[in-house]
């Protein structure tokens, strides 16, 4: 009897510690506005889309970051990292694509989703550092197929019935054309209980936006960051002009604050893209980490690699805590070149000087490099693959000075420099050219 009892509750306080893992999270109405509670405290989200490196997000005044799906928590002790650091996540839940072929009118197929999608909130759901559950990432598409959005109302209705701890929210790619995505989401998603918005050059904007549309649920920015190479100037042979390191971190601080800070109760904050580094038109667009090691495109996840941050991430730090980091990232001009946007013969040489200045007085060291502008240009953010280094189209450097050949292939390239203060910041900037034969 007394061995029988000894399991009893033995089990009993297993069950119980296992429930005792998630923490209450709740979307409240607040005057103009509404609140966002966490173990009943107010939670603002100062975070992050990316799940590597989370010390230094700690270290820089974040409070939680964004995945797109659950995979990542399989591959890594992501979940454990975020336990130790106090961190919270926006767990993704991953849906299919109309662009990628996927049917919202096949019925099997959307059942098969939503099994999936329960199963791995069912997995998750006691784990403490949950927010909120982000259901999809801009399937929406154009906004206007019904059945996209019903298919994301049945899963979080269902969530809210299986899970009462954590919120629900569904992430669009900006607000549609008339802000349609607004108007349809707050029509077929009743379940839903935060709008996720993905929005870049759209953020200086995005406020009035969903104030004009009277949106009656709170928001959060869940990708924000630099100009689109979609919406913003392109060379005469149509490749995009991408921002310097120093621009791109101004248009973070403007769009935090026009569209996340000074929304006030209408946003519960924002996920900054992207904590880490991926090759979007360059693989320099939308990074705010770049890895140290110039072999690398990429930094692997969690913390077996060393990565420097850019001057956005200082912006960021900065409003997150009203304190600049320790390390400032050096600022940096575009590059000075005659060559810069032209069209060019092949083999011609050619000089490009760039500015860049630190605040703290560090030593600075320039690496430049050509490449070719990518063949593998995709949309909606799906992976492509990083163009190599030009090997023999840089002649010589002299610091901030280089001498470069137009290589011998015509087409479209990019020179990049990087430049980087040797205490884990750097600065980046590219100057598109077109090589081709003289008539």
């Amino acid at each position: 009897m007394f061995i029988r009892l000894t399991i009893l509750l033995l089990i009993c306080s297993f069950s119980s510690l296992s429930f005792a893992q998630a923490v209450r999270v709740q979307v409240m109405k607040a005057k103009n506005g509404w609140q966002l509670l966490r173990n009943g405290k107010p939670y603002y989200v100062k975070g992050v889309g990316g799940d590597g490196h989370l010390d230094l997000l700690k270290q820089l005044g974040g409070n939680s970051f964004r995945t797109w799906s659950v995979q990542s928590f399989e591959e890594g002790p992501i979940l454990q990292q975020a336990k130790d650091l106090g961190l919270t996540v926006a767990a993704g839940l991953g849906l299919e694509h109309e662009r990628h072929g996927f049917k919202y009118d096949d019925a099997a197929a959307v059942k098969k989703q939503f099994d999936r999608a329960i199963a791995e909130v069912e997995k998750y759901k006691n784990e403490s550092p949950i927010l909120v559950w982000g259901i999809g990432n801009e399937m929406e598409g154009d906004g206007n197929n019904p059945a996209i959005w019903k298919a994301v109302n049945d899963i979080a209705r269902e969530i809210h019935r299986r899970d009462p701890n954590h919120p629900t929210m569904t992430v669009i790619a900006g607000s549609g054309k008339n802000s349609i995505k607004l108007i349809n989401f707050m029509k077929y998603c009743p379940d839903v209980d935060i709008l996720g918005i993905n929005s870049y050059g759209g953020m200086a904007n995005l406020l009035e936006e969903v104030k004009a549309t009277k949106l009656d649920r709170p928001y959060i920015a869940t990708e924000f960051g630099p100009i689109g190479w979609w919406e913003i100037r392109k060379t005469s042979w149509d490749v995009p002009v991408e921002q310097t390191s120093s621009e791109k971190a101004a248009t973070y601080r403007d769009s935090y604050r026009h569209s996340v800070r000074d929304a006030g109760p209408l946003s519960f904050g924002s996920y900054a893209f992207l904590w880490g580094a991926k090759q979007e038109r360059t693989h320099t667009w939308f990074n705010l980490l770049l890895p140290d090691n110039p072999q690398l495109d990429f930094p692997v996840r969690g913390t077996d690699s060393k990565v420097s941050k850019t001057e956005a991430v200082d912006m960021l730090s900065y409003e997150w805590t009203g304190k600049w980091p320790s390390n400032r990232t050096p600022s940096i001009a575009r590059i000075q070149s005659d060559a810069s946007e032209k069209r060019i013969a092949p083999g011609t040489e050619y000089t490009a000087t760039v500015k860049s200045e630190d605040p703290d007085n560090d030593p600075l060291a320039y690496s430049w490099e050509v490449r070719e502008e990518t063949s593998d240009a995709r949309e909606g953010g799906d992976a492509e693959k990083a163009p190599p280094a030009v090997s023999d189209a840089v002649v010589s450097v002299n610091g901030n000075t280089v001498k470069f050949k137009a290589p011998a292939k015509p087409g479209p390239y990019r020179l990049f420099v990087l430049v980087r203060d040797g205490k884990g910041s750097v600065a980046t900037t590219n100057m598109p050219f077109f090589v081709e034969e003289k008539k």
